[in-house]
């Protein structure tokens, strides 16, 4: 173990997709993981043999993960609470960089979600087999979609359905200026409601792509991030928690738990909501947004589609949201968490192109504070970060 370094500074010092990323069925997950973790070492200007932390989630642990790559890590973490579990690693690596058990962590994700050629099975031991597959509840749409039905009922269905028309098509304008981003055609506000339905209220646009993708962060110490390739990104603040699995345990269908990750994770950095530059919001669904932004605290419950109104969202508007394209446009191959942090890191370096977020009390400097925030499971888990560059 290394001395440990709880008043230093931590950074993420490299950040990146694997080499192809939408539709990639002659790659396996491992694959993904491999590419993704290479090619976001070479962004920090490391190599491998630097990395003695590995943090991953999903179907393949660290074991499986550290095996492929040839790392024997001192720190391993193998937390998975859904699509929020890479957010999460974020303050999992901080913390173990800060008690020294790691000096370079690695988290990576791969995944075959839109190319896979088996499913995992259905486990009747568990509670939701037995208490809501049953009675039809199978499945995102429908879970995301019953929560959905239950914010409309509250706050309203027609000002409820142009908010998620907004977010959509917002979402799908970022895309249009990301060439990774896998739907890049325009989206009008007719185009989402003549769209197909899913599971009510969703249309097709309310809901995120299935892909193929791998994605990596290296996050190390301020020592180590002053001679990396790039301008660090620092850790300021970041929260975590969980209040359910099964949607039917949910507490309240119309708030998730960030209503204390978001304020904790803020504290902690020692900001505002009104120092956000850019807010990289899990979109699973165009509901996961709009109910992630009044547990964060961006505005009351039920004002969540006044605060999106007239695209403020989009390219252009005074609230930058999701500028890869999120997980309706880009990519999303089932735990998307990671590509959240890929973004914000990106935009605070200023390396984004005619997408580039600007921040707000310069205008001339690129994105300064980065809110990044994962959602995970049934509307389940939630992780919150804060970013910021020097």
């Amino acid at each position: 173990m290394s001395r440990p370094l709880q008043n230093q500074r931590i950074a993420i010092v490299g950040v990146d997709e694997s080499d192809e990323i939408g539709i990639v069925p002659n790659k396996s997950p491992l694959q993904l993981h491999a590419e993704a973790a290479y090619n976001a070492l070479a962004d920090a200007g490391l190599s491998i043999k630097d990395v003695d932390g590995l943090l991953t989630a999903g179907p393949f642990s660290t074991l499986v993960v550290a095996e492929y790559l040839g790392i024997e890590p001192r720190f391993t973490d193998s937390t998975s609470v859904g699509g929020s579990s890479f957010v999460i690693h974020l303050a999992h690596a901080v913390a173990a960089i800060r008690q020294g058990y790691c000096r370079v962590a690695l988290i990576t994700h791969g995944e075959s979600g839109r190319s896979a050629r088996t499913r995992p099975p259905l486990f009747q031991g568990l509670p939701d087999s037995q208490y809501e597959v049953p009675y039809g509840i199978i499945g995102a749409p429908i879970r995301y979609s019953l929560a959905c039905m239950r914010y409309m009922h509250q706050y309203g269905e027609e000002r409820t359905r142009q908010a998620m028309a907004e977010i959509a098509v917002a979402t799908r304008k970022w895309a249009q200026l990301n060439p990774k981003a896998l739907m890049r055609d325009p989206l009008t506000f007719e185009d989402y409601h003549n769209s197909r339905w899913i599971s009510y209220p969703f249309h097709l646009y309310d809901c995120c792509l299935v892909t193929d993708a791998g994605g990596a962060v290296v996050v190390t110490t301020e020592e180590v991030a002053r001679s990396c390739r790039k301008r660090p990104v620092w850790i300021l603040g970041a929260a975590e928690g969980h209040d359910h699995n099964m949607i039917s345990a949910m507490p309240d269908l119309t708030r998730t738990i960030a209503y204390r990750t978001g304020p904790a994770a803020l504290e902690q950095a020692g900001v505002t909501h009104e120092d956000i530059d850019l807010a990289m919001i899990y979109d699973s669904f165009t509901y996961t947004v709009l109910v992630t932004l009044e547990s964060l605290g961006f505005c009351g419950p039920g004002e969540g589609p006044d605060f999106v109104a007239n695209q403020r969202t989009a390219p252009g508007g005074d609230f930058p949201m999701n500028t890869n394209g999120g997980g309706l446009s880009y990519t999303h191959s089932g735990m998307y968490g990671v590509f959240l942090i890929l973004e914000a890191v990106r935009q605070l370096r200023g390396e984004c192109g005619e997408r580039q977020v600007m921040h707000k009390k310069d205008s001339s400097q690129p994105a300064k504070i980065a809110l990044v925030h994962g959602t995970g499971g049934s509307l389940s888990s939630c992780g919150t970060a804060i970013l910021a560059r020097d």
